[in-house]
């Protein structure tokens, strides 16, 4: 018996010690990594992608060597909550498990590596350009934000499409490699892998996803047939079908996955919205960058930063607001311990940013002198409508491409059907076709950064939910009355408060934990949008009467 209890307390002091070496050793080798792909995405040359390449390997080998390990000590009963906590992080860490083999892991890395600097340095070059008339992405979001010129959109569209096409091997080699690292990991797929970090289930955590969605789907059917037949009467019955798909070049984003742009299009009568030192905000005129907006914690201490190319313009006002909000997290939670550095879960710290620019009422706008006095309640249908356009319109986009994901990582979608299958979940939640045919000898899903960079991507539609959820619940805290759209907790120490102890977690809690905190529940919980969009939603139903809904 005591020989017993004496292997059950060498086991656990065993635990602690490689609990505590495995925190140390990932901290180092996390800020090398994020050190140079800083400099790869903003510096895009062969040799910084060979960099980056060496130091996400050197991470990864680090991950995958100490998640195996972790896993030796799962047996161990009656540890302390923290180590048994941290033994669970150590094994999830990792978005892209490498395979034991290094140099399958070496070869994975590379083609990560070549996967983002394809991306951020692509180009699309129409008939008879000079190389200075090619246009990258920002180029051609400009013109889809602000171009009325079918043709031309569809041009700019059919163009960005092209520069995936070459990902497609890559991508399919990728998928082999960190599926095997995933499996040596004890999971059936990298997908799973994903959805096992959510402090539940992958099947629950899937399930989870699905009941959310279904909470705020009416209102999305709702927003899709008010802003098709909006554009069936700009652009004609021949261009935009009644009761088919909306075609996915006309709603001013590349990818269709916000519809703010086209507002104008679509605006009811009256209802206009009105509206660091180490930092990058502007795009460099003198080399490529990865112009895709984010927030970065170098070094695990003080060293926080912004990436983004600002324009003028109402969407960077509220981008600058969530990256910031990113900023804010990573401040709060910096006294925790290496392996507590991050949010609840990954939809905890996009959702901590838009529940920041939720604030941007029209009140706050006065406040901080955009505006020479507040507008009339009157003028809230316009801009709920503008939001909508963003926040409703993206989540079943938010929805898909993870979806897409899980089943090609599962291998339920094979290579040969990659683009079909792409298309076809598209056509399924989004009600979007692609505007020209499509083979599979195009890679439509590498023209979105987050898949060729290999970003999980349920975070976003989860940011969605939980903004509106803690939004509605600062508001109470602070006292607030009145329409939830309406209700700005800028300067408000209650809500501040209640904000700031949820933030301080990190994860040093199960995400339910951290929910509690801020909001008083355990589940995510839609109906806060449907609060917060209560009265457009009855007005788009009005408007829609004797239209035919649906695709």
């Amino acid at each position: 018996m005591q020989n017993a209890e004496r292997r059950i307390e060498n086991e656990a002091s065993a635990a602690v010690r490689f609990v505590s070496e495995a925190e140390a050793s990932l901290a180092e080798v996390n800020v090398d990594a994020q050190r140079a792909t800083w400099v790869a995405e903003n510096f895009i040359t062969y040799d910084t992608q060979i960099l980056s390449a060496q130091a996400n390997e050197k991470h990864i080998n680090l991950g995958v060597a100490l998640a195996k390990r972790a896993a030796r000590f799962d047996h161990v009963q009656g540890l302390p909550f923290d180590v048994r906590r941290k033994l669970d992080l150590i094994k999830l860490a990792l978005t892209t498990p490498g395979p034991s083999d290094s140099a399958k892991t070496a070869e994975m890395t590379k083609i990560a590596a070549e996967l983002d600097a394809q991306y951020g340095a692509a180009r699309y070059c129409p008939a008879g350009a000079t190389p200075d008339q090619c246009l990258d992405v920002e180029a051609i979001t400009e013109i889809m934000r602000s171009s009325r010129d079918p043709h031309r959109l569809l041009d700019v569209w059919r163009g960005w499409h092209t520069i995936s096409r070459p990902m497609k091997a890559m991508y399919t080699r990728f998928v082999e490699l960190t599926n095997e690292g995933a499996r040596e990991l004890g999971y059936k797929d990298t997908g799973a892998l994903w959805r096992s970090k959510y402090d539940m289930s992958p099947d629950a955590f899937a399930a989870e996803v699905d009941r959310l969605w279904n909470q705020v789907k009416p209102l999305y059917d709702s927003l899709h047939c008010y802003v098709r037949w909006n554009l069936t009467k700009k652009y004609g019955a021949d261009v935009v079908p009644p009761a088919k798909p909306i075609p996915a070049h006309l709603l001013g984003n590349i990818w269709a996955q916000e519809w703010a742009n086209v507002y104008d299009l679509v605006a009811p009568r009256d209802g206009d919205p009105r509206f660091w030192e180490r930092s990058l905000f502007l795009k460099p005129r003198d080399r490529d960058v990865v112009c895709h907006a984010s927030a970065w914690d170098i070094d695990d201490q003080d060293d926080l930063r912004v990436k983004m190319c600002i324009s003028r313009t109402a969407d960077s006002f509220t981008t600058i607001h969530h990256e910031l909000g990113h900023n804010f997290y990573q401040r709060a939670y910096n006294t925790q311990p290496f392996l507590y550095k991050n949010s609840a879960n990954d939809g905890f710290h996009e959702a901590v940013g838009d529940t920041i620019a939720l604030s941007i009422t029209p009140n706050y706008l006065v406040q901080i002198g955009l505006l020479d006095k507040e507008p009339p309640p009157s003028a809230d249908l316009g801009l709920l409508l503008r939001e909508a356009m963003d926040k409703i319109a993206f989540l079943p986009f938010g929805l898909m491409i993870d979806r897409w994901r899980w089943r090609v990582f599962s291998g339920e979608i094979a290579p040969s059907d990659y683009n079909k299958a792409w298309w076809d979940l598209r056509l399924r939640y989004q009600g979007i076709a692609p505007p020209v045919e499509r083979t599979e000898h195009d890679f439509d899903p590498g023209a979105k950064y987050h898949i060729a960079a290999n970003v999980p991507y349920t975070r976003y539609f989860l940011a969605r939910i939980l903004q509106f959820q803690f939004h509605r619940a600062l508001c109470a805290a602070a006292g607030l009355k009145g329409p939830l759209n309406r209700c700005s907790i800028y300067g408000n120490r209650d809500a501040g408060a209640r904000l700031k102890a949820m933030l301080e977690m990190g994860q040093s809690r199960p995400w339910p934990d951290a929910l509690e905190a801020i909001t008083g529940q355990r589940q995510m919980d839609a109906t806060a949008i449907l609060d917060y969009f209560a009265p457009l939603k009855e007005w788009l139903d009005e408007q829609n009467q004797g239209q035919k809904c649906g695709w």
